[in-house]
């Protein structure tokens, strides 16, 4: 029969799994061995990743974290840098050339164990995928609304007291001629730092780079947040990189 200090040695993770995992290895040895052997090697790989500050909205447990960190481990992935204790930011994310963008920055999150915040028009909301959008962390709003896309966003942001924005800057998977602005109005009007990502496809790396503070001058501010990129990432797919930003990439 195990002792309490076995398993609470094994089982460092929220009540429900210790509940949901109890009966098999009160009564199984075997069974406490195996999964003793696979969390403390999955411990190792769990440590490649950051822990994420208390600030710093959070979502899952260490169960589902341990599940998507090796998903995404096991294509060669890493992750590299660390999180600002912030509670509030917008976080941004480039370039954006591809679906396996969201692939991999999905299974990243989900391992981490952030809690990114999408807005997404109010319509997707009405359909058979309502729980869905939800359960990502995707916001309605009224993008006809007189009101302002932004202002509603900001109304939003201040509603909660913990909310990451995720955006993609570029706004969409072909090549762009310029970088979209409205990170960085709702960062600004919001008053929220913003926290910079990058993907690297040569090294299989999703990246932090930092935190800028928005000064009010967008295109001076825009040019140093590019400088902060130059050289941090690779494409999926160049070709379909930003005008912006194809001089930056390694």
């Amino acid at each position: 029969m195990l002792n309490i200090t076995d398993k609470f040695d094994l089982f460092m993770m929220n009540i429900n799994d210790y509940i949901y995992l109890w009966p098999m290895l009160r009564f199984n040895e075997n069974a406490y061995r195996i999964i003793n052997s696979e969390v403390r090697k999955t411990m190792l790989n769990f440590k490649q990743f950051p822990n994420l500050p208390d600030q710093v909205p959070q979502r899952g447990n260490l169960l589902s974290r341990l599940c998507f960190q090796q998903l995404y481990l096991a294509q060669g992935w890493r992750f590299q840098g660390e999180f600002p204790n912030l509670a509030k930011a917008v976080a941004i994310i480039a370039p954006h050339t591809s679906n396996y963008d969201g692939w991999y920055g999905f299974l990243a999150m989900l391992g981490l164990g952030l809690k990114l915040t999408i807005f997404g028009k109010d319509s997707l909301f009405n359909s058979p995928l309502k729980h869905l959008f939800e359960w990502i962390g995707v916001i309605p709003v009224k993008r006809e609304s007189a009101q302002g896309l932004t202002q509603q966003i900001v109304e939003k942001i201040k509603q909660q007291d913990k909310i990451w924005i995720g955006l993609a800057p570029e706004g969409t998977r072909k090549q762009a001629s310029s970088i979209k602005s409205g990170f960085y109005h709702i960062a600004h009007a919001a008053q929220l730092p913003i926290v910079l990502f990058s993907f690297d496809y040569q090294e299989k790396t999703i990246r932090c780079l930092g935190v800028f503070t928005t000064t009010g001058d967008y295109e001076q501010d825009l040019s140093a947040i590019l400088k902060i990129y130059q050289g941090q990432f690779s494409a999926k797919h160049p070709y379909n990189l930003s005008l912006p930003l194809q001089k930056l990439s390694k």
